[in-house]
């Protein structure tokens, strides 16, 4: 593990990093340049930034019409109002049709902290996720979001994106063998007794659980699910039948997200028991970012428990 990063700053630093290189790039805010990391941006591209205020909704309509003239419109706000206030716009205006428009939400997740339960969005990879024909992510580290940002200008169609707030441990830099892609996850660790599904900075603590069960003799596989939507079913699959047991992982509302995503497919192509490991139907609450995730169980410890329940269930 390396330095210490918050996604939303990798994802800054990536907007202007790739400007030049992508001239058809335009970046829209919602009154956030200074939280969402735009504001780098906005200095160095000021004709290719636009803030649009604090009016979501007419933002994501603004970005599908800027995509049907051959440019690629980066959205940016809060997830709770990228994915709620704006999910109307989001869905008929720009999935519907099928815009090339990137929709960014960040400060996703309890991690948000002292902001509260208003603004820890924990349903937005379920709300983006039922949309048909949207891609969903939330990379782990700032490796693999400045990844994901050149990936989502090369793709065309519209996509979802999650940034957290807080600082994250980068891990995804001293895999060997790493390789970024849309749709595929990544086996960060491989064993033979669970497989541990993660996304977003639940990677780091899936792999710091790893390493509490392997002090019990436990072999436990980290598979990092960058891209919830599309699922990589291969990679899921052969863990299921490899392992026997699976538990998910994720900042988010075990409703609808990740963990659901992964009991749907596994339900009907490989049954085996599957333990969702997330905030656990409830709202959020003001606090420390580390206090918070440890007040709804997001840690390391509970994790690797959620883990030997699992394969308790293996039979």
């Amino acid at each position: 593990m390396s330095e210490k990063k918050a996604t939303r700053n990798a994802y800054g630093d990536a907007l202007v990093a790739l400007a030049d290189r992508y001239p058809q790039l335009v970046v829209l805010e919602a009154d956030l340049a200074g939280a969402t990391m735009t504001k780098g941006f906005k200095a160095a591209y000021p004709q290719r930034f636009f803030d649009m205020g604090i009016a979501e909704s007419n933002m994501q309509g603004v970005a599908a019409g800027l995509s049907t003239c051959g440019f690629k419109p980066f959205t940016n706000t809060f997830a709770m109002f990228a994915a709620g206030r704006s999910w109307e716009q989001v869905r008929n205006s720009i999935a519907y049709p099928g815009m090339n428009v990137k929709v960014v939400g960040s400060h996703g997740g309890l991690s948000v902290g002292e902001d509260g339960a208003t603004h820890q969005c924990i349903e937005d990879f379920s709300l983006m996720r039922t949309i048909p024909g949207m891609t969903v992510l939330c990379p782990c580290d700032a490796h693999e979001m400045t990844l994901a940002v050149e990936a989502l200008l090369q793709y065309e169609g519209p996509a979802y994106m999650r940034l957290g707030r807080s600082a994250v441990e980068t891990v995804t830099d001293s895999i060997p063998g790493y390789h970024f892609q849309l749709g595929k996850g990544v086996t960060l660790r491989d064993g033979k007794d669970v497989t541990i599904v993660a996304v977003g900075m639940m990677v780091q603590m899936a792999l710091k659980a790893a390493d509490i069960l392997s002090a019990e003799g436990i072999s436990a596989r980290v598979l990092d699910f960058h891209t919830i939507k599309p699922l990589d079913q291969e990679l899921l699959l052969a863990a299921a039948k490899e392992t026997g047991a699976i538990v998910t992982s994720e900042e988010h509302n075990v409703i609808g997200g990740l963990g659901a995503a992964v009991a749907e497919f596994l339900s009907e192509n490989c049954p085996v028991p599957v333990i969702r490991h997330g905030v656990n139907d409830q709202f959020g609450r003001s606090g420390k970012a580390d206090q918070v995730l440890a007040a709804y169980g997001l840690t390391p410890e509970v994790l690797a428990d959620k883990a030997r329940q699992a394969i308790a269930k293996k039979g």
